[in-house]
């Protein structure tokens, strides 16, 4: 009531002072100026009533609707109250509209952020973290948001990188090793953000994981080391033969009788080791495509099985296969899987015991929702370490080094194997009891009840 009669004494104010001017100067009688003065007040009493009326009516329409509930069609006293209402509507529309987009587009971002497979951390002036996305919180905790960014990222360099830039440097770039069950390296790139608000996000850090990089430089390494190391063993052995009979040995029949036969083994290590490296290059280069052919395995287990029928008998070993015609034919490439069981009944015959039995036996099985067989080569050899296990296809890994070269092995069977069953989309599973002997698995997929076209592709059940 008193902000009410504050209100109109304002407006009253300047028709007082008029009035006062025209009677001081007697263009106007007392009795006139103030039934005039009173008429002015009566009008803006009325006058102020009727705004407030409307505009309280306005208000109140407003008000319904931020509280988000039905809100029945408005009852204005006039026409202009009615266009200030619309007018405000359609401001308001267009102000949700903007909210609407832009939050729209906030959540797109946040979004693209979570889905970044890399870590990526905001950080404020205090170097509280104050946005991580899931790939960061996956890897440093899925608390992190609001805390200090030494408590989840533990490294000297990647915490000072981090200080360097809150404090006006420039971008950082640093590489660093977090520890853990299993070292990961890390690339950090630390970069500054312009400051909008008080306690707002400043800096930047993304993280990229090395390890698969920085594991696949060493595997380089260690494969060219090792390939050196295995060739240069028979190579240096031959040129010493090749020195000898050229030198002292030159007319001697006995040393040519003696040295031959070494010296052709040799060479025939040297070339095996070549055509392994060869096909294991060849099978990952083409690692990424599945083949689609049709492979029998029985017919191929029954080839390979009458190539080694010569060395098995020289052991007293016996191989019993058992392959149920349902579960011969299989999704892949035939020659590719010859090579396969050849180097797993290779190894069942080297490291498998004389007067033994290898057993190859086939079992019903499904990958990925299909059916599939799963076929194993299981020896009555001595057996492999548990430790061992998880190391057998790596490529030149012995549990044995010498007995291995002793017995004519390059290292390289099972990283064959494995890369082969990883382009068929098998598995490949190993068990082995010590004293009792190994058991090689290997699932695939089997071929759909089809007509395979003439390209030799399997067609469509």
């Amino acid at each position: 009531m008193g902000r009410g009669l504050r209100t109109i004494s304002i407006m009253w104010a300047p028709s007082l002072v008029v009035l006062a001017v025209l009677v001081a100067t007697e263009r106007l009688g007392p009795i006139v100026a103030t039934i005039a003065a009173g008429a002015i007040l009566v009008g803006l009493a009325v006058v102020k009533r009727f705004v407030t009326v409307n505009i309280r009516a306005v208000e109140t329409h407003w008000l319904l609707r931020a509280g988000g509930g039905v809100v029945p069609e408005p009852k204005f006293a006039n026409a202009a109250t009615a266009e200030l209402s619309r007018a405000l509507e359609r401001l308001d529309r267009a102000r949700s509209d903007r909210l609407s987009g832009r939050l729209g587009a906030l959540n797109v971002v946040d979004a693209a952020v979570d889905a970044l497979p890399d870590p990526l951390l905001v950080v404020n002036a205090d170097r509280h973290v104050v946005r991580a996305n899931t790939a960061a919180r996956d890897l440093l905790g899925a608390e992190i948001d609001g805390l200090d960014l030494a408590m989840s990222l533990r490294h000297p360099a990647a915490l000072a990188a981090a200080d360097a830039v809150l404090c006006g440097a420039g971008v950082q770039e640093i590489e660093f090793v977090l520890p853990g069950s299993v070292e990961r390296h890390f690339a950090g790139h630390v970069a500054p953000l312009p400051r909008t608000t008080e306690n707002a996000a400043v800096a930047i850090v993304a993280l990229h994981d090395l390890t698969a990089t920085k594991s696949a430089e060493r595997l380089r390494a260690d494969f060219v080391a090792n390939a050196s190391h295995e060739l240069r063993t028979p190579l240096s052995a031959l040129l010493g033969f090749v020195e000898t009979l050229r030198g002292p040995a030159r007319d001697d029949e006995a040393a040519r009788e003696r040295f031959l036969p070494v010296m052709h083994q040799q060479a025939s290590r040297m070339a095996l080791l070549v055509d392994d490296l060869l096909s294991l290059s060849r099978i990952e280069m083409n690692e990424h495509t599945a083949p689609t052919a049709r492979a029998n395995l029985a017919a191929t287990l029954g080839a390979i099985t009458d190539g080694l029928e010569v060395e098995a008998k020289a052991k007293q070993v016996v191989i019993e296969t058992a392959i149920p015609e349902p579960l011969s034919v299989v999704v892949g490439d035939e020659h590719e899987l010859g090579q396969v069981f050849q180097n797993l009944l290779d190894n069942a015959l080297k490291y498998g015991r004389e007067q033994s039995t290898v057993r190859v036996e086939a079992a019903a099985t499904s990958v990925d929702g299909r059916a599939a067989v799963a076929l194993s080569v299981r020896d009555e050899g001595d057996g492999i370490a548990r430790e061992h296990l998880p190391r057998l296809t790596e490529r030149f890994y012995r549990v044995d080094t010498a007995r291995s070269r002793i017995l004519g092995g390059t290292g390289l069977g099972l990283a064959i194997v494995k890369h082969i069953v990883n382009r068929h989309r098998g598995h490949l599973a190993i068990e082995s009891v010590v004293g009792a002997g190994s058991t090689f698995t290997v699932t695939l997929a089997l071929a759909p009840t089809a007509p395979v076209s003439q390209n030799g592709h399997v067609g469509v059940a």
